[in-house]
């Protein structure tokens, strides 16, 4: 058996949710994102922090693949989406290889 190289990328995004005025449109707006993510990519994505703030939340996805470029291009991609949806202003992106 051959060992191939893979990556794995997790990347988290801190999110300002502005016009939501309590949890129940806050997690609208987070569960949106995320479905919209998750249908258009391969990833895994979940709400990781702030979970109780609000206007504040922290998205988290993961992606796996054996080239690193694509990856890359992929999380631009992402975050070309989170930074132009009228519901969110993109305030951080963090990325993580291993």
């Amino acid at each position: 058996m051959t060992h191939t190289r893979f990556h794995i990328l997790l990347v988290l995004f801190e999110l300002h949710i502005s016009s939501a005025q309590s949890l129940k449109d806050k997690r609208r707006i987070v569960s949106g994102l995320k479905d919209r993510l998750s249908s258009r990519f391969n990833i895994s994505v979940a709400e990781l922090g702030e979970l109780e703030n609000r206007k504040r939340s922290v998205i988290g996805l993961t992606m796996i693949s054996n080239d690193r470029v694509y990856l890359e291009k992929q999380a631009v991609l992402i975050e070309n989406i989170l930074t132009s949806t009228k519901d969110a202003e993109l305030l951080r992106v963090t990325r993580e290889w291993f």
